[in-house]
């Protein structure tokens, strides 16, 4: 199947008719040649209205961990496939979970599209639950901590949004560790021919 087909898919299922409806359409970055993929949370609000995954405080953060450009980040080399394509609403403490549905339907066929991955980022709690199952550890921060049983296939990474500034305070190995990490491996990939 091929990627136009999915999306045009994604765009007719009635579960995602509201958004189809108003002009909002599936917020990804899938590309053959891609060697990382970064499998995030949802898209923001923000995101919803610029159709750019990422293009947010929270994406700032993320390019600095990696230590890519812009372009890079945009470009052929590097995937984005979030948890759900679309901004899931606002709920009491912040944005709505990711539906189900779309990871569970549509990550498989989207990945089969990108047979070129070297490396998968899990950005944050529902990517981390979704594809490390049973494998994962009590908690996110314990997760996060032993991220060196995931690799090579896996880096499982907090979540770069501004409000885990806590988070980040408290953790300060992870800056320390896991992002230098991460900057190696990515720039081995990208850098790589």
């Amino acid at each position: 199947m091929k990627l136009e087909d999915i999306m045009e898919e994604l765009k007719q299922d009635s579960r995602n008719q509201s958004y189809t409806e108003k002009g909002v359409y599936p917020i990804l970055q899938v590309h053959p040649n891609a060697k990382i993929l970064i499998i995030g949370q949802a898209p923001g609000s923000h995101v919803e209205r610029t159709m750019i995954p990422f293009d947010d405080a929270s994406g700032e953060r993320l390019r600095k961990w990696m230590n890519v450009s812009d372009t890079q980040f945009y470009g052929d080399e590097i995937a984005i496939l979030p948890m759900d394509l679309y901004y899931p609403g606002k709920g009491k403490t912040g944005d709505l979970p990711p539906r189900k549905f779309i990871a569970q339907e549509y990550h498989e066929r989207l990945l089969a599209q990108m047979p070129n991955i070297q490396l998968t980022l899990l950005v944050g709690k529902y990517a981390i639950d979704y594809y490390l199952h049973d494998t994962k550890k009590k908690n996110l921060t314990e997760t996060v901590r032993n991220y060196k049983e995931y690799l090579p296939k896996y880096f499982p990474t907090v979540h770069p949004s501004p409000l885990n500034f806590r988070w980040f305070k408290k953790n300060p190995w992870f800056e320390e560790e896991n992002v230098k990490q991460l900057q190696q491996m990515v720039d081995k990939i990208i850098n790589t021919k």
